[in-house]
C-alpha cells in the first residue's frame, strides 16, 4: 500500500477530525515531507482536505469521492477483507472482472468505477454510466454447486441486498421489478447484471460475475432521451459520503445472504419488494408479447403468471412490461 493510500485510510478513520503533520508521520513511519506530498496528491484528486496551523491536516465530512478505504470503514468485520478497486473509469467493470477471473483470481474481488464507458445492461443493451454520479460495482463469485438453474439466486439476492442498502442509508422506499430492475419514486434506479461461466461436463458454475449499475444522483448532463421518464436517481442532491455507504451497505448485505446457510429468508424478503406481483403484465418472448396476470414469486424467484387464454407458466428469465399508476411505488 502506498503512502497516499495509507495516508487516506488513515483520513477516512478520522473524518472530519484534525490530525497534526507530525502525528501523521509518526503512525504511517514517513516523513513530514511525504506527508505533504500524499496531501497534494490526494488534493489533486478531488478530496477536500483542510489544513490548519498548530490543527494539522482534516479530510472534510462531506467528502463524497468513492474509494476502498472509505468502503472499507463501513464494512463488517467478516467482509472487511474484501478485495477492492475503485477506478476513475472503464469500459466495463464486468469485462474487466470476468478477464479476472479467467485468469483464476480469488472469489470477492470486486471492482467499482466512477464511470463506464461500454458499461452493458441485460440483452446487450448499453448502460448509461456517466461520471461521479453514480455507482458501477462487479464482483467476482466462485460458488459451490451452483447449477444453471441456481444461478438466477444471485441476480435476487443483489436485488434485495440493493433495496436494503437504499432503505438503510438513504430513508427511501425501494421495489424490485422482476427480475433485476430496483425502483424508487416510480423510476428505475439500479439494473442488476448476472454473467456466468458453465463447466462443459458439468454443467455447473465455474464462476459468476455479479454487475450492478446504481444512479445515485441526477447526471450532470441529465438522462438520455430514450431513459427520459424512465431513469431517475435515489438522491436529488449530495450528502456526505453517501457512494461509499451505499456500496458498503450493498455488500455488507448481499455478503449475508450470499454465504447463508438458510437462504429461504431473502427469497420472503424478494416477494414483498417485488411490486409486480398481483398486477396486469406484458410478457416478452423474442417477439412475442402476451398480456398476463403476475400470480406470485416462488422458491426459485421464478415468476408465476397466467396468460388470458388461463395458460400458467413459471419464466425462469425473461423480460416483463407494465404500465405504473400513481400509487404502484408509494
Amino acid at each position: 500500500m502506498t503512502t497516499k493510500e495509507r495516508l487516506l485510510q488513515l483520513f477516512e478513520s478520522n473524518k472530519g477530525n484534525y490530525l497534526s503533520g507530525e502525528e501523521i508521520a509518526e503512525q504511517l513511519c514517513v516523513s513530514r515531507t511525504a506527508v505533504w506530498k500524499a496531501v497534494n496528491s490526494l488534493r489533486d484528486q478531488g478530496y477536500a482536505i483542510d489544513a490548519v496551523t498548530n490543527k494539522g491536516y482534516c479530510l472534510s465530512a462531506k467528502t463524497d469521492i468513492l474509494s476502498p478505504q472509505g468502503i472499507q470503514k463501513y464494512l463488517e468485520p467478516e467482509w472487511g477483507k474484501l478485495d477492492i478497486s475503485v477506478l476513475l473509469t472503464v469500459d466495463s467493470t464486468n469485462a474487466l472482472v470476468r478477464e479476472k477471473a479467467n485468469s483464476g483470481l480469488a472469489e470477492g474481488y470486486t471492482v467499482i468505477a466512477n464511470e463506464q464507458t461500454a458499461g452493458r445492461g441485460r440483452y446487450g443493451r448499453k448502460f448509461f454510466s456517466p461520471y461521479g454520479t453514480g455507482v458501477y460495482l462487479s464482483m467476482l463469485l466462485r460458488p459451490f454447486h451452483y447449477s444453471a438453474s441456481q444461478a438466477v439466486r444471485i441476480t435476487t439476492m443483489a436485488a434485495v441486498a440493493m433495496c436494503e442498502a437504499i432503505e438503510e442509508t438513504t430513508g427511501e422506499k425501494a421495489w424490485i421489478k422482476w427480475v433485476n430492475d430496483i425502483y424508487v419514486r416510480g423510476k428505475k434506479v439500479c439494473g442488476i447484471l448476472t454473467e456466468a461461466s458453465f463447466g462443459l461436463e458439468s454443467g455447473l458454475l465455474e464462476y459468476a460475475v455479479l454487475g450492478l449499475g446504481l444512479n445515485v444522483y441526477p447526471p450532470q448532463k441529465g438522462f438520455p432521451k430514450e431513459l427520459d421518464g424512465i431513469a431517475g436517481p435515489v438522491l436529488e442532491s449530495a450528502q456526505d459520503d453517501m457512494k461509499n455507504r451505499l456500496a458498503a451497505a450493498f455488500l455488507n448485505r448481499f455478503m449475508r445472504y450470499y454465504k447463508a446457510q438458510n437462504q429461504t429468508e431473502y427469497i420472503e424478503k424478494y416477494r414483498s419488494y417485488c411490486f409486480v406481483i398481483g398486477k396486469r403484465i406484458s410478457v416478452i418472448s423474442g417477439r412475442q408479447t402476451r398480456s398476463a396476470y403476475a400470480c406470485g414469486i416462488d422458491d426459485g424467484c421464478r415468476l408465476q403468471v397466467r396468460y388470458d387464454d388461463g395458460e400458467m407458466e413459471s419464466l425462469s428469465y425473461g423480460e416483463i412490461t407494465m404500465k405504473l399508476t400513481k400509487g404502484d411505488l408509494l
